[in-house]
C-alpha cells in the first residue's frame, strides 16, 4: 500500500520538512509518496494544492499562519474526511498563553534579513575562506577550529556550524607533515579534534578515489597506514589537550550539536578566566 503525505507551507517548507523527517525515521518499511507544497500564499496556489490532495488523498500536514488559507485547507479536508494536522498551532497556542500575547501570523518571519541572518552569511564566508587550512592568519577570529585527518567530515561540519552563525575553520592533519604547532597558541577559539574508525575511513576514501576515477592502491587507503594516521592524530589531540569527537557513527548534525555544547562551555570558561 502506498501512503500519500502532503506537506503544505506558506513559506519555504523548511520547518515542516525538518519535522517530518524527524518523525518519519521512526517508521520503517513504509511505501510513501511525499508531496511538497511550498510558498502557498494565495488563493490560486491553494487551488493547486487542493487539486493535488484530491487526486492523491493522504495525510496533510501544514504550517500556515494565514488564518484564511488555513481555514480553507481545513474545511476542504474535513468535507472529504482527509486527516489534516497543524504542526504549529499547538506550539503557537502554548506560547501565546505563556507570553500573554497573540502571535503576529506573518509567514516566513524566520527568514527575515535581520542581524542574525547577516551573521550567518558572514560565518559562511568565513568557513569557506578558512577551509582546509587556508587563512591561518585569521584563526584567532574563529569561534571554532576543527582538526582531523582526511575524510573526517571537517568541511561539512564547519558549513553546518556556519549556518548556525558559528565562525568555524578547519585544518587537515596530513601524514608525513608535522601537525600545525600554531594551534596550541590559539586562545579565543575552541579547538576540536575529529576522529574516525580506521576501517570506516578506508572505505570512505576508497569510495572517494573511485568517484575521482583513481582506483590505484596508495597509502591514502592502506589500512595499516590509515590506522597509524588516526593514532598519530589522536596523540596530537592529547598533546594540545583538545576535546575529541569520534564521528564514526555520527551524522554531521550530531557532530555539530556536540561542538555547540562544547562551545557553550568554552565561552563560560573564557568569561570565568577573564574574571568577568
Amino acid at each position: 500500500m502506498t501512503f500519500h503525505l502532503h506537506l503544505v507551507s506558506d513559506s519555504t517548507g523548511e520547518t515542516i520538512g525538518a519535522l517530518t523527517r524527524a518523525c518519519l525515521v521512526q517508521f520503517e518499511d513504509i511505501d510513501l509518496k511525499e508531496h511538497n507544497w511550498n510558498l502557498v500564499n494565495s488563493a490560486r496556489r491553494m487551488k493547486n494544492v487542493l487539486a493535488g490532495i484530491e487526486e492523491h488523498k493522504g495525510l496533510v500536514l501544514y504550517t500556515f499562519v494565514d488564518e484564511e488559507l488555513r481555514a480553507q485547507l481545513e474545511e476542504f479536508c474535513r468535507e472529504r474526511t482527509i486527516p489534516c494536522v497543524s504542526v504549529l498551532r499547538p506550539v503557537l497556542a502554548g506560547m501565546a498563553a505563556y507570553f500573554g500575547k497573540n502571535p503576529s501570523h506573518m509567514p516566513g518571519r524566520q527568514h527575515v534579513l535581520d542581524a542574525d541572518y547577516f551573521a550567518r552569511i558572514d560565518a559562511m564566508d568565513f568557513a569557506m575562506a578558512q577551509d582546509d587550512g587556508h587563512g591561518i592568519d585569521r584563526l584567532q577570529q574563529a569561534d571554532v577550529v576543527v582538526l582531523g585527518v582526511s575524510r573526517t567530515s571537517k568541511t561539512p561540519t564547519c558549513i553546518y556550524l556556519a549556518n548556525r552563525g558559528v565562525r568555524a575553520a578547519n585544518i587537515p592533519l596530513i601524514p608525513g607533515h608535522a601537525p600545525p604547532s600554531y594551534v596550541s597558541d590559539l586562545k579565543k577559539p575552541l579547538v576540536v579534534g575529529l576522529t574516525k574508525d580506521a576501517d570506516s575511513l578506508v572505505a570512505i576514501r576508497r569510495s572517494r578515489l573511485h568517484l575521482l576515477s583513481e582506483d590505484r592502491n596508495t597509502d591514502y587507503v592502506d589500512p595499516e597506514k590509515v590506522r597509524a594516521e588516526v593514532q598519530e592524530a589522536r596523540r596530537f589531540f592529547a598533546r594540545i589537550s583538545c576535546p575529541v569527537i569520534d564521528v564514526s557513527r555520527r551524522s554531521i548534525e550530531e557532530t555539530a550539536a556536540e561542538i555547540l555544547m562544547l562551545l557553550a562551555d568554552h565561552k563560560i570558561e573564557m568569561v570565568t578566566a577573564a574574571g568577568l
